[in-house]
């Protein structure tokens, strides 16, 4: 796995595959099921075997820009916490605030329980085609924002799988 550092100690770049990152939480890209599906929510759910869809079943869904969290189960993170970030429409169906929304909500929910790290994928560029650069210019900017605000949690790792989403997120945060 390929990681940087950036002038922000809090926030870490890693290259490679979240399933993989042994940290509090990772934040699943999920739908509104919270029923598993493609992409980083199908790997999570695959790793962390049947029991994660079992308790997921219990929690009844989530909404769009909102959070909850389960255990980690077969992770090497001790929970994950489910967030749906928006499919894009266009930019007129209010996706930026609710891709923000996705973030904070997740980031509340590290902070409420005292998480000292926490990872994340590039939540709606794939399946939900989030154009790439705008979405990672809000990733880093709430994350930014909130780690500013609260001391928990300590560490933000954005785990990205393709060479294109590392160097953005690290020209990017090289730039500021």
């Amino acid at each position: 796995m390929q990681q940087s550092d950036n002038s922000d100690k809090r926030i870490r770049l890693v290259k490679g595959d979240i399933t993989k990152i042994a940290c509090d939480a990772i934040v699943n890209a999920a739908n509104n099921s919270l029923l598993g599906g493609a992409g980083v929510d199908g790997a999570i759910h695959r790793v962390a075997g049947p029991a994660l869809l079992q308790e997921c079943k219990t929690l009844e869904g989530c909404p769009t820009g909102e959070a909850k969290i389960t255990s980690g189960y077969n992770l090497p993170s001790k929970y994950v916490i489910h967030t749906v970030g928006p499919i894009w429409r266009g930019g007129h169906k209010n996706e930026h605030e609710l891709l923000a929304k996705s973030y904070r909500n997740s980031l509340l929910k590290a902070s409420e329980n005292k998480f000292t790290s926490v990872a994340f994928p590039a939540i709606s560029t794939g399946a939900y085609h989030f154009p790439v650069d705008q979405a990672t210019n809000i990733a880093i900017n709430e994350v930014k924002r909130f780690i500013a605000k609260n001391s928990e949690p300590h560490e933000v790792i954005f785990v990205l799988f393709t060479d294109e989403l590392y160097n953005l997120y690290l020209n990017l945060l090289a730039d500021e």
